[in-house]
């Protein structure tokens, strides 16, 4: 040994030997040897199939004597080895990947959409017909990859605004100079890539889109406050808010009253909902008006099951339903008039 030290008698050997053996080693051939756990590889040998040694006399693999020092073997032993090694491997081809079926794919009627546009307005009032809308939030949503794609917000110019105490949007503001034409542009080139419009309260929104200076919108519509049926579990009230739906998942309420808040908030709920395929599929589900048929000593079970009074059908507690959801129902329940029906 170098520094002058002398050579290690065989006592001495023994004794560092066993300490080693006693201390957690990082050497391998230390470590005792655990059975390793058996794996079952699927389809690993197939049925009726012919393996490269069936019927060939079987080769004896010689044995090869490692002493202490290096394991040493020969020429001819080390080609029989790798001959072995080879007949042992699986000849048969890689499989291919698993090509998974298309987000969209299926009938027609059970589509699902791939792509959202969340969207939201603020508005001077409530009345499309005299009111305007003052601004547009939107967020493209990727339902498959639960990631937001784009999202654009922008004013329009007014002149007046009722509604600013609500929405905190003065009419000085929405006049300041902005590129407000190229976010509607913009706005277009998503609405042309959504596959399904979702806003929270449709019936609302709905109405100030095909008033100038806002294109009209001829792709289907989903209300997260009407069509979508929520899991009990949250103990939401019939129809949530977009901050009750939040807070419900979870998701941090920071303002209220601006379109692209809400839209954030919408898709940060989507984000985090497991089950968002199901709720997509039952909430597209063709509805109808119905109309409770209960007594005023019973109006409870209605109002439980999300029915509302004197809204959208007067004097009575009324909600659209599915065929699949009216089953469900633990009371009876009319379709509505078919005069009414249209216009909910």
């Amino acid at each position: 040994m170098g520094n002058g030290s002398a050579a290690p008698t065989g006592m001495e050997k023994q004794a560092m030997s066993s300490d080693l053996i006693a201390q957690p080693s990082f050497w391998p051939e230390l470590e005792p040897a655990q059975p390793a756990s058996k794996v079952v590889q699927p389809n690993k040998v197939q049925p009726n199939k012919v393996q490269p040694n069936q019927g060939q006399p079987k080769r004896v693999k010689p044995e090869l004597h490692q002493p202490d020092s290096i394991a040493s073997a020969s020429s001819a032993e080390i080609a029989l080895a790798a001959i072995e090694a080879a007949d042992s491997i699986d000849p048969s081809p890689a499989p291919s990947l698993v090509q998974l079926p298309s987000f969209r794919s299926g009938p027609a009627d059970r589509r699902l959409p791939e792509r959202l546009l969340i969207l939201d307005t603020e508005t001077t009032g409530l009345q499309s017909e005299r009111d305007h809308c003052i601004e547009i939030g939107a967020v493209l949503f990727h339902v498959a990859e639960r990631a937001v794609l784009e999202q654009v917000s922008f004013l329009l110019p007014c002149q007046d605004n009722p509604a600013e105490p609500i929405n905190g949007i003065s009419a000085a503001v929405s006049r300041t100079p902005q590129p407000w034409q190229a976010g509607l542009h913009f706005f277009e080139a998503m609405l042309a890539a959504a596959d399904l419009v979702v806003a929270h309260n449709v019936k609302f929104d709905r109405a100030w889109f095909g008033r100038e200076p806002l294109p009209a919108i001829t792709k289907p519509w989903l209300c997260t406050m009407e069509d979508i049926r929520w899991p009990p579990s949250l103990r939401l009230k019939p129809t949530p808010s977009v901050r009750d739906l939040a807070l419900a998942y979870g998701v941090p309420v920071w303002a209220a009253h601006r379109a692209l808040t809400d839209c954030t908030y919408l898709a940060q709920v989507f984000e985090r909902c497991g089950d968002l395929d199901v709720l997509l599929q039952e909430g597209l589900e063709p509805r109808q008006l119905y109309r409770a048929c209960l007594s005023y000593a019973e109006r409870h079970r209605a109002r439980e099951a999300g029915f509302r009074w004197n809204e959208p059908l007067r004097g009575a507690w009324s909600r659209r339903l599915s065929q699949r959801e009216v089953t469900l129902l633990t009371f009876p329940v009319e379709l509505a008039d078919a005069e009414v029906a249209p216009g909910t």
